[in-house]
């Protein structure tokens, strides 16, 4: 049935998602628009062999506006491509935190991992050091509250946990091992960015993690090694350091028996022997990483309840966003008052990078009236809340089982399947011819062989003008009983026995 749906996907709509691909890679959004108007199950489209979607194409592009739209027209957001990626891990491979945004308020699974070497969205921005996206991940986890910098550094033992903040999730999500049981923390080391190792420790990353032998992956420097062990081989002295002051021990030793000075020797980073070399002392002032957001998951749930964005011009007798000068203010900050609207308070707390605030605690955003430390949003009175709309993640290019001509009857045939007897007043006329010769038909133990009627008019979510007009009503009620024919697989063994396509054809015969 998988297989079927796949050649259904490839037929019916090949064309028209070429043209969606082609619209979500170039970031054309009127294409895409006008597509998606003539057929939304174009969002079901994917490609041969990479299985790419439109979705994938357009976050791996950074076109946010495209994403959005696919979203909205009910695309699964965790679709999957031939390496097990969704949309989420592509966005944040390339670094495009506008997409990682968009997706994280439609509620994308984080927790995906790959086929290849089980690596989640987390790991690919860590490898490439997109910061800003390592925020947005994890934006659930860490609540807005102002002791959530000693709750993360446990620097306060009597100081209570807040019912909001669960920190053994946080330190399972941050923490979770790849094939041969490689951390986030592990890759950003190695490549040396030194701005994702400070968030990620602030946030709990352990230093004491170390690989497995597993099979799965070639580890040069050999199982057991530590994130020091990783920074050494990359040659960045800042991350060693920053490891070193967080309790990174220089005397671990992996399965090879090598320190992390051995590691940097046999990779000749001669700038950072004397680092790994020096005793275990040094102490770095613990300053909280220039990425931390506080107020994010606070406007977090208020876009997605509220919408967040600016779709309706501000009438001239109210006061705009003093940030846009163009949307409606739905939120506040708390502390000093000021409002913004939802789409600049989201920037506001992506977009900063700086930890010196004039009156905040560590993490909150400053204000860009009073320099005041922002540490959450709450909603302004009278903003309604958007009800929630089923989405349309059911829709498939599937088969279409409708006929094209009055009282015709579908030519789909089963060798393994005895079709039902044709009356004799029905004359050759009424036979619908196959397609064309470059179509051949299938011919296995699995899938029998079929012959697919042409014209195919689709479903009752086709577009009405599709159908033309100079047919009679009959005809056209004939088109929507059978779009709206649902095939289910008996629970029985022997209802299981027979073909989904003998009920068709007994159907569209007899009509009942």
């Amino acid at each position: 049935m998988r297989f079927l749906n796949l050649v259904g996907n490839s037929l019916g709509c090949s064309a028209s998602g070429e043209r969606l691909v082609s619209a979500a890679r170039d970031g054309d959004l009127q294409e895409a628009k006008a597509l998606l108007e003539y057929n939304p199950r174009l969002v079901r489209y994917s490609t041969f062999g990479v299985r790419n979607s439109p979705l994938h194409y357009s976050a791996a592009q950074g076109h946010h506006e495209i994403v959005s739209l696919l979203l909205e027209t009910g695309v699964d957001i965790n679709l999957r491509n031939y390496r097990g990626q969704t949309a989420l891990m592509q966005a944040c491979q390339h670094g495009h935190w506008e997409v990682v945004q968009t997706l994280v308020l439609f509620k994308a699974n984080i927790h995906r991992a790959d086929y290849l070497n089980g690596g989640t969205a987390l790991h690919l921005a860590a490898l490439n050091g997109h910061t800003r996206c390592i925020r947005l991940l994890l934006a659930d986890y860490i609540p807005s509250i102002p002791s959530i910098w000693g709750l993360l550094q446990k620097k306060s033992k009597n100081e209570r946990g807040s019912p909001e903040f669960n920190a053994s999730s946080l330190h399972q999500v941050i923490n979770k091992p790849a094939d041969g049981g490689i951390t986030a923390l592990h890759m950003a080391a190695l490549n040396g960015h030194f701005e994702t190792v400070q968030l990620l420790l602030d946030l709990g990353a352990s230093v004491c993690e170390a690989t497995v032998e597993d099979g799965t992956t070639i580890d040069l420097m050999g199982a057991g090694s530590t994130a020091l062990h990783y920074a050494a081989c990359g040659g960045n002295p800042q991350c060693c350091q920053l490891l070193i002051a967080r309790g990174a021990s220089l005397t671990a030793e992996n399965a090879n028996g090598w320190i992390p000075l051995m590691v940097a020797r046999s990779w000749h980073r001669d700038s950072i022997l004397e680092i790994l070399s020096t005793p275990q002392g040094l102490q770095l002032p613990s300053i909280p990483s220039p990425y931390l957001s506080l107020p994010l998951l606070s406007i977090v749930k208020i876009a997605r309840e509220c919408g967040w964005r600016n779709s309706d011009l501000v009438p001239t007798c109210q006061d705009p966003c003093v940030v846009c000068l163009e949307g409606r203010c739905t939120v506040a900050s708390e502390g000093c008052g000021h409002e913004f609207c939802a789409r600049c308070a989201l920037y506001l707390c992506t977009m900063n990078c700086s930890s010196s605030v004039t009156n905040g605690p560590p993490g909150s955003i400053p204000c860009p009236l009073c320099r005041h430390g922002i540490v959450s949003f709450v909603k302004l009175p009278g903003i309604r809340v958007i009800p929630k709309e089923i989405g349309r993640t059911s829709l498939s290019l599937s088969f279409c089982g409708c006929s094209c001509e009055k009282n015709e009857r579908a030519s789909l045939t089963m060798p393994l399947c005895k079709p039902p007897p044709v009356s004799s007043s029905s004359s050759s006329s009424n036979q619908v011819s196959p397609l064309n010769s470059s179509f051949r038909s299938l011919s296995c133990q699995r899938f029998p062989s079929m012959k697919l009627n042409s014209g195919c008019c689709g479903g009752s979510e086709t577009s009405p003008s599709i159908i033309g007009g100079t047919g009679n009503r009959s005809f056209r009620n004939q088109l929507s009983r059978c779009g709206r024919v649902r095939l289910r697989r008996s629970s029985s063994h022997v209802e299981g026995r027979k073909s989904w396509f003998c009920s068709l054809n007994q159907y569209v015969a007899t009509g009942s």
